[in-house]
């Protein structure tokens, strides 16, 4: 099963879109071809939200941001008619003064709740002048799902009146890699305490999935456990591409059935 599960995202994740189709991402587009694009039918914008957070000695800090816009951007695809935003860097990760849970590690940057949800409700209004009427948050992270949906709400009442435009928080897009991945993860014979919660098994072997240069390898050969005092909540030695490629896949198309359901009904999936 796994390899049927690899095979299959290895070819979704390496489609590359086909000569002469629109770009994606917001950032490699002058303000006149997006426009354009908007004219000839795209209506969605996805929202990418990551974190800069310390992910164990052998993660990035960036991890969430490039995963979340490689993922957006496997979504785009599959959706149609979708451009994908610049990703959200800079998310709540905890109290400063004091510093707590990943503030304790050098590197990882909070930002308040109320600052977050600020910026997502003024990106959400850009994108709802442009013309751009479904908007929805894909957050990479568990902290922050609330604040998504809190803005989400907000919106999506002040503007029910007119109708012009959507917002959608897609919790599904996080809850899937909590969920039916770590299930699957334990069919293939790792336990919970190997697969964590944070820069474990399960984290690692997405971000493997992802771009391996994510990963220092090299860390994660040796005999020595890393434990939470390190940061790492889990096992990530045995991680591997393949199965963070099943985990990749799970996310994708649950995503877009999430989201195309939601866009039916015009509500939060």
């Amino acid at each position: 099963m796994l390899v049927g599960w690899a095979l299959a995202a290895a070819c979704a994740l390496a489609a590359a879109p086909q000569p002469g189709a629109p770009a994606l991402f917001l950032e490699e587009m002058t303000s006149t071809e997006l426009r354009a694009q908007i004219a000839n039918g795209v209506t969605t914008v996805l929202v990418p939200i990551g974190g800069t957070e310390q992910n164990g000695p052998h993660m990035v800090l960036g991890k969430h941001n490039v995963r979340v816009r490689a993922l957006a951007g496997q979504i785009a695809r599959a959706l149609g008619n979708t451009v994908v935003a610049p990703v959200l860097a800079y998310v709540p990760e905890g109290a400063v003064q004091p510093p707590q849970a990943h503030m304790r590690f050098a590197g990882t940057v909070s930002i308040p709740d109320a600052a977050f949800e600020a910026t997502l409700e003024g990106i959400a209004r850009s994108m709802r002048l442009h013309g751009l009427r479904d908007i929805v948050f894909l957050g990479d992270h568990g902290g922050y799902q609330k604040n998504e949906v809190r803005v989400a709400t907000r919106l999506n009442r002040e503007w029910a009146r007119d109708g012009s435009a959507h917002v959608y928080a897609l919790t599904e897009y996080y809850e899937v890699t909590q969920t039916d991945y770590v299930q699957w993860l334990k069919t293939q014979g790792f336990t919970l305490e190997q697969i964590g919660t944070h820069a474990g098994l399960a984290d690692t072997a997405l971000a493997l999935a992802v771009d391996p240069a994510l990963v220092r390898a090299d860390l994660l050969t040796g005999q020595t456990k890393f434990s939470q005092a390190d940061g790492v909540y889990g096992d990530p030695r045995k991680a591997t591409a393949e199965a963070g490629r099943a985990g990749l896949q799970m996310v994708v198309e649950r995503s877009v059935k999430a989201l195309r359901s939601a866009m039916r009904n015009r509500t939060n999936p």
